[in-house]
């Protein structure tokens, strides 16, 4: 699990039962759970906005394109 050895885990839990004690953890825990949604909704947010605006953007290929057809229309009414 991401590297981390289970000893360190028990270690970590009891150090945090000790400072904030077993009343305090359930609170804890739904706050960390609560962290990680807002997180998850957020970053899926910016995910899709960023994938609209790529798609929605043309290419500079296409930029180009275009803007080559208008000059020679632009020199084809001179």
């Amino acid at each position: 699990m991401f590297g981390v050895h289970w000893v360190w885990l028990i270690i970590l839990l009891v150090v945090v039962l000790i400072i904030f004690g077993p009343g305090r953890l359930p609170e804890l825990g739904g706050a960390v759970g609560k962290a990680m949604k807002e997180f998850r909704k957020a970053t899926n947010e910016l995910t899709s906005e960023v994938t609209a605006a790529a798609k929605s953007e043309p290419s500079p290929s296409e930029t180009a394109a275009k803007g080559s057809s208008t000059s020679e229309a632009n020199s084809s009414k001179s």
